[in-house]
Order: C-alpha cells, then sequence, then structure tokens
C-alpha cells in the first residue's frame, strides 16, 4: 500500500541519520528544510528495497504517495525519495501527458536548482511520448512568470542528442536572454554546451546571432568544449 511505503521511507531515513553530516549538507545546499543525513548512495538503495517491497497498483496510488512524501516533507531527503519514486521504472507507464500539472506542482513548490534538475528528465520523457502537446507546454513555461518553470523549459531536452527538437530549444532560450538570474544563464549555458557535443555547428550559429543578447555566463559555457569537440572529430 501506498501509505505503508511511505511511512517505511521515513522510518529508514530517520534510522539512518546522521545529525554531522546534516548540517553539511544543508549548509551546501542553502536549504532552509534540514537534512536527515542521509547520503546519496544509502537513500538510494533504502528507497529502492522499499518501492520493490511495497509496489503501487494504480496511477492514482502512485501520485498519491508521491505527493504525501513531497507536500508533507519534514527533511529534504523525503522529498529526494518523492522524487525517486515519481522516476521509478516500474512506474514509467504511468507517466504520461496528463502527469504534467503533478511536475509543475513539484518544480513551483520545491523551487531549487536540485529538485528542477532531477525533475526535467521527466519532461523530457513526456516530451518524447507528446512532442506537439509538450512542445505548446514547454513554450508556455519558457515564458512563465516563474523562474524554476523557465529553467525547466531550457534544460528539458539534456541528452536528447540527435532527437534534440532544436527549434524548441532556441525557442525557449530566446524568451529568457533578458532574464539576470544566475540559474537561468546557467542552464541556458548547460542546454547549449550539451547540444554542441551532437551539434556543434547549430550551437556556435545560434551563438552568433545572439551574442549581444546572450550573457557572458551563457555564451561561455555553451561553448566551453567547442575545442575538444573538434578534437573528437566533429565537423
Amino acid at each position: 500500500m501506498p501509505a505503508a511505503l511511505v511511512v517505511q521511507i521515513r522510518r529508514l531515513l530517520a534510522d539512518h541519520a546522521d545529525p554531522e553530516k546534516a548540517e553539511g549538507m544543508r549548509r551546501y545546499m542553502k536549504s532552509a528544510m534540514p537534512y536527515r543525513g542521509v547520503q546519496t548512495p544509502l537513500r538510494r538503495r533504502i528507497c529502492r528495497d522499499v518501492f520493490r517491497a511495497h509496489p503501487i497498483r494504480s496511477k492514482r496510488q502512485w501520485e498519491r504517495a508521491v505527493l504525501d512524501l513531497w507536500r508533507d516533507a519534514e527533511f529534504r531527503e523525503e522529498r529526494y525519495a518523492a522524487l525517486g519514486l515519481l522516476g521509478d521504472k516500474q512506474y514509467a507507464s504511468f507517466r504520461t501527458l496528463d502527469t504534467l500539472p503533478l511536475l509543475e506542482e513539484l518544480v513551483v513548490t520545491g523551487a531549487w536548482w536540485d529538485y528542477v534538475d532531477s525533475i526535467a528528465p521527466r519532461l523530457r520523457e513526456l516530451l518524447e511520448k507528446h512532442p506537439a502537446a509538450m512542445g505548446v507546454q514547454m513554450r508556455a513555461w519558457s515564458r512563465d512568470p516563474d523562474k524554476w518553470k523557465r529553467r525547466s523549459a531550457i534544460i528539458c531536452q539534456l541528452n536528447r542528442k540527435q532527437e534534440t527538437d532544436i527549434d524548441l530549444l532556441f525557442e525557449c532560450i530566446a524568451a529568457n536572454f533578458e532574464d539576470p538570474d544566475f540559474f537561468i544563464r546557467k542552464g541556458i549555458g548547460w542546454a547549449l554546451r550539451t547540444l554542441a557535443w551532437t551539434d556543434l555547428g547549430a550551437v556556435e550559429s545560434f551563438v552568433a546571432r545572439n551574442s549581444e543578447r546572450l550573457s557572458p555566463l551563457s555564451r561561455r559555457e555553451a561553448l566551453k568544449n567547442a575545442a575538444r569537440i573538434r578534437r573528437a572529430g566533429q565537423p
């Protein structure tokens, strides 16, 4: 049952708490929410074992468990567990277009880079399943007042390689040229730098056309690996 899964996750995280590590983790992430001090490899093992011991039979129950872990979290690891459940392979069939409102809630209420960057692969998954509908949604997100939705739209195609919808990516970036926020500018650079490994020419052309509008940070990040890519033999 989902309730048993949630209870077990919280109990095991509490059992493995390390207060000395917790404070350092909180400072590093600049988090208002405290940590238990459970480091990533152990947390992932805990989640993997609990998810397997408590399979969820319906999409509605899966969404409920994700939201219970997320909304009632008192420690950051509980929200990481929610994201782990969200992306667990055994629930791939539950992740359909109508999951987007759930992802939107997590992005907006999470409002920090570690959460948002972990949710981006789920957006990419939906984009691959529903390219037309998600293209419309990501264009809308790229112009949303919420900066974390805008960052999500910019980075949602990371590692799509040859499948990248370049027009969509460039439109999402262009909608944010004027934004001075570090996380937006870093996200733009990250998205372009990743695409450069597949299509350096497209990235260099885009940067050249928009050199006055892209921030120095975004330009620098976008072309960071250009010399390495050329040495590797990409035209």
